[in-house]
């Protein structure tokens, strides 16, 4: 799965987390542009990690700040 594919599915699983109805870009930040809490992380990552079947260890999600970089993260670990 190439990063269009990989952009298009986050983007809709991200979307019933989106209550500002920011405009998502590359560069949009969780906490500060969306505005996540510590458990609508858990459940978005979660609902990341079932629909492309991956795991994303705590390690990951730290260094994972923006939506680009999730994105990123979740291409290269595609076939793992």
């Amino acid at each position: 799965m190439d990063r269009a594919e990989v952009d298009s599915r986050i983007r809709t699983i991200i979307e019933p987390f989106n209550k500002k109805s920011v405009e998502i870009t590359d560069s949009t930040s969780f906490a500060g542009d969306l505005e996540f809490d510590s458990l609508t992380v858990m459940d978005f990552v979660a609902a990341i990690e079932d629909e492309f079947d991956i795991i994303i260890s705590m390690n990951q999600q730290a260094e994972i700040e923006t939506y680009g970089q999730l994105v990123d993260a979740v291409t290269g670990m595609q076939g793992k």
